[in-house]
């Protein structure tokens, strides 16, 4: 493991730079890749290599590939974690906004996993892992683009292991529920902006007031829950598809499987009365 070259994205914050992090003290060569450099300073001071980039650029994706390769080859194990949660009743939010939402939650991270497949296959070994979410197989009120994109990512994720899975390259989804990151923050400010005036406008308070509820009142689990489970994908030699942790995933993810829609719609409404 100590010769091998990770990278992850969104690793200026939150759980991105606990992953590379938890990759650093197991002897990986780690990248950490996000578009504020001036946030991962700290991570350089622990031997990380910063690099800056937008995930909705081309450019500054080609641009890192390119310097892994030409520093030590190319990229063994890909943590796609770069994501945001945009959130607005579907009537009021533009459509350009939902496909930037797609830019950042899918259509960056397939790029980048294109551009890091064919060292991955030459070398018959690889892992990709990608940042998913309960809210890929949930859903919320005023979330319709966020959970859009989190349920296309687990569709896209599962075709693409067993496209790969010839090759010795493995994909594995990671499913959090509620972690202590800046989601919340992220989330209310442009919600509110968007639905704050107009028939939602009750939907959105409530909703805006029970996610600050949530995060002031410690409601969550801490980013090493679920660095605790990408590490477990990383060290085994056949990981599991899936793995799901965190505050309520269980819960969720249970709920939905074995109820109707119509009993998850009330559970959930149940939550912003």
């Amino acid at each position: 493991m100590s010769k091998q070259v990770a990278l992850v994205t969104g690793a200026s914050s939150g759980m991105g730079k606990d992953f590379a992090r938890a990759l650093a003290k197991q002897g990986m060569v780690v990248y950490a890749a996000a578009r504020r450099l001036e946030n991962m300073r700290d991570l350089e001071a622990e031997g990380i290599i910063p690099l800056q980039m937008d995930i909705t650029l081309s450019g500054d994706i080609e641009a890192v590939v390119a310097q892994i390769e030409r520093d030590h080859g190319g990229v063994d194990l890909l943590i796609n974690n770069a994501g945001f949660g945009m959130y607005g009743a579907v009537e009021d939010t533009s459509i350009d906004d939902a496909r930037y939402q797609f830019e950042v939650n899918l259509f960056g991270l397939a790029r980048l996993t294109q551009l890091v497949l064919p060292y991955m296959r030459k070398q018959r070994a690889g892992k990709i892992i990608n940042i998913s979410s309960v809210g890929g197989k949930v859903y919320t009120p005023l979330g319709a683009w966020y959970h859009a994109t989190k349920h296309a990512l687990e569709g896209w994720s599962d075709c693409l292991r067993i496209e790969v899975q010839k090759f010795g390259i493995d994909v594995v989804l990671i499913e959090p529920g509620i972690i202590a990151t800046e989601f919340s923050d992220v989330m209310n400010g442009p919600m509110l902006e968007r639905s704050d005036e107009g028939p939602y406008r009750d939907l959105a308070n409530k909703i805006a007031q029970a996610s600050k509820d949530t995060f002031e009142k410690g409601n969550c689990s801490s980013p090493s829950v679920i660095t605790d489970l990408v590490m477990k994908a990383v060290r085994s030699r056949r990981p599991k598809t899936r793995y799901s942790g965190g505050k309520y995933a269980g819960t969720l993810l249970f709920i939905r499987k074995w109820f109707s829609d119509r009993l998850f719609d009330r559970a959930v409404m149940s939550l912003v009365k």
